[in-house]
């Protein structure tokens, strides 16, 4: 099973990341107390948001995981004749 196609999470993993985080944030509430509670629902939440923001990156068919970084990069390189 492949997590990343086409430059962002495949759709079963962002709802996976989606429930998982939703899970730990009600089962520290739940079952846990003080600050470990505490520390439960920011590590839950922190998972929810990011197949939240995978989810809305894929509805704005961005590729947040894709490879056009490196010819970004390249335009910033200073050439020869600039100098």
């Amino acid at each position: 099973m492949r997590i990343i196609e086409n430059g962002n999470f495949t759709p079963v993993f962002r709802i996976f990341l989606w429930l998982t985080g939703i899970v730990i944030v009600v089962a520290s509430c739940k079952l846990l107390s003080d600050i470990i509670m505490f520390i439960g629902v920011v590590v839950g939440m922190l998972i929810t948001a990011t197949g939240t923001y995978a989810e809305r990156a894929n509805l704005l068919r961005l590729k947040p995981f894709g490879t056009n970084w490196k010819k970004v990069r390249k335009t910033y390189e200073k050439k020869d004749d600039d100098a």
